[in-house]
């Protein structure tokens, strides 16, 4: 509190304490920034953990939507999930040629020839 901190009270010349001065706007303002400052300072927020979060609220939020367009959440669990495992089928042959690529020009470098692109 402004008015109880120790750190105002002002020792007069004959080396009494007195009663600190009246706050000012200028003091308060000041006060109040030293404060928000000091606050900020507490919690800081990792930006890798936020992204994370916006990340997992957006899919929530795309669930609850998916949900409310099939007009309830057990219709739009089904839907979902035959959705992604349509999409995890598309994805896989994808996949695996990428990775099978990328083996095959690992192992040229590995043995000295120079790796072929392919388009």
């Amino acid at each position: 509190m402004a008015w109880n901190n120790p750190l105002r009270r002002r020792a007069s010349a004959d080396g009494v304490v007195s009663d600190p001065a009246p706050l000012t706007g200028d003091d308060m303002r000041a006060a109040y920034k030293e404060g928000r400052r000091d606050a900020r300072r507490q919690r800081k927020r990792h930006p890798l953990g936020m992204t994370l979060l916006f990340a997992a609220a957006a899919v929530g939020l795309g669930v609850i939507a998916y949900a409310t367009f099939e007009g309830s959440f057990g219709r739009g669990g089904e839907r979902l999930d035959s959705d992604l495992a349509v999409a995890a089928d598309n994805a896989e042959p994808v996949v695996r040629d990428a990775a099978q690529q990328a083996g095959a020009q690992l192992k040229e470098s590995m043995s000295g020839g120079e790796p072929k692109t392919t388009p």
